[in-house]
Order: C-alpha cells, then structure tokens, then sequence
C-alpha cells in the first residue's frame, strides 16, 4: 500500500481493517468501508477474509496431510513425508506426556490445532503490503491475510475446544460429577457459593485466556512488522535499516508463532486430561 497517499495513522487503520460483511447504515447488506461501518454492524457481522483464511489453510493443512497419508512408502521417506512423520511423532509424544485418560480423539485434535494454527500464524511472514495489493487490485478494500490475529477466529477456537472438554468432562463423570466438580471442589459441601464463584471462573477463564494469549501475540506481531513497513516510506537509509529490523523481527518471530501453535495444543491437551480424570468429593 503506497505510503505516500495515506497518513501513517491511516495506512495502520488500514492494514488493520477486516473485510467486514454485515448490516449497513441504510438497512440492507454489504461490506463495511471503513472501522465505524463494522463496528456499527455489530455481533452478526462476519469477518470474511478471517473465514477465507481460516478455511483455505484448513484444506491445506488436510489435503496436504492425506496426499502424504495416501502415498507413504516403506523404507527412507521423501522429504515431505519426513517431516510429516515427525510432526505426527511429535504430537504422539506430547500426547503421551500430557494426557493419561483413553480416549482416541485426543491426539487428532491435537494435531489439527498445532498444524492449523500454525499456518494461520505462519501467514504473518508475508510481507504487509503484497496481499493489501492484491486486493486492492480486484476491488476489495480491505485483506488481512493472518485469522489468529482477529478475535473472532481466536475465541471461535477456543469455544470449540472448551466445549469439547465439557461433553468430554459430563460424558466421563456424568452431569452429576461435573456439577459435583463445579460446587464440592476445593472446600467441600460447605463452601459451596464460594465453590460456585472460584471453579466458575476457573472454568470461564480457561476459552478466555486461550483466545486472548493466541491473539495478543499474534496483534503484537502484525503490528510491529506494521510500523517496520512504515520505515520504508522515510528515505534510502531509513528504508536499508527497515529491511534488517524486519528479517531479524522475522527470524525471531517463527519462534513466537510456533511457540504459540505449541501453547495452544498443549492447554488443549491439559484440560482435556484433567477432563477425564474423576475426583471423589
């Protein structure tokens, strides 16, 4: 996006921006021009690039993993089966440490959070201008090309996780051990309002900070490769010094958005270990 015709302030609202479907002003449907016409559209408005994204990289993330599953040979494996193999090991091995209960569902799950979140982070490595172009050029006023940077797509996953743990949580203990849980644990019959408030919020907390640590992250990221970009507009010696800052900044972010794939899957992994396992009261 050409600096030279926006404000700094602007070319970061921008860049910002999703590409927001919803109710309009007039009553009828469309896409928002600007922030306040999203805002404005409220709860209902659906972020369309971080559904396009979020699906594009799951298709991806599926067919890649079954054209490998489908053509495994015996013996040394191709390059891309290689590291296939070792991104199932992994998982298989974090599992194993983390999750004591029986339950088969666990280690797919977890294996399509880690890769799936991955390549929504990984999305963040492109430079911040070329899909903004692109877009721009077939009419589309605003892309931003990385789902977990949107809360939307944050808290979308980490509701599903949540309430997977809770049927996984009631189909183990019963309704009456997960209610148990919630109103005997930790001072017993006694205490119970205060049983209520404390496992309460244990339980809310737990989608909150899984959508809030993947997103604050990810917003930190964006932004900062935001106003490298920024430097590019400030002259030849301003634009040399941008480009280092952002090959170091995103040499050191592969580690932020692995780590945070990694966190993610592990959380995911804890809670629903402690879901299977049955407490007596």
């Amino acid at each position: 996006m050409a600096t030279e015709t926006l404000t700094s302030s602007e070319y970061i609202r921008h860049h910002l921006q999703n590409l927001t479907w919803g109710r309009l002003p007039d009553g009828g449907f469309g896409i928002a021009q600007n922030a306040e016409q999203a805002h404005a559209m409220g709860f209902w408005a659906i972020n369309l690039d971080t559904m396009f994204m979020s699906l594009l990289l799951g298709v991806v993330f599926l067919g890649l993993f079954r054209s490998v599953a489908g053509s495994m040979t015996a013996g040394i494996p191709g390059g891309v089966q290689n590291f296939v193999e070792w991104i199932v090991e992994f998982i298989d091995s974090s599992v194993r440490g983390s999750f004591s209960g029986r339950n088969p569902m666990v280690a797919p799950l977890a294996l399509t959070i880690f890769v799936w979140i991955f390549l929504m982070n990984l999305m963040d490595l492109l430079p911040v201008d070329w899909v903004p172009h692109i877009a721009k050029a077939l009419g589309v006023p605003f892309f931003r090309v990385v789902p977990s940077t949107d809360p939307n797509g944050t808290f979308g996953m980490s509701i599903s996780v949540f309430l997977i743990v809770v049927f996984f949580s009631i189909k183990v203990k019963g309704l009456g051990g997960f209610l148990g849980e919630l109103a005997f644990h930790p001072f017993g019959k006694i205490g119970l309002p205060a049983n209520l408030f404390l496992e309460g919020v244990n339980l809310i907390a737990k989608p909150v900070s899984l959508a809030l640590r993947l997103f604050g992250n990810m917003y930190a990221g964006e932004m900062i490769f935001i106003l490298i970009a920024l430097m590019f507009g400030g002259g030849y010696g301003l634009a040399a010094f941008g480009g280092a800052l952002q090959w170091a900044w995103a040499v050191f972010h592969v580690l932020i958005i692995t780590l945070q794939a990694f966190i993610f899957m592990t959380l995911t992994i804890v809670y629903m270990d402690m879901a299977h396992h049955v407490e007596d009261h």
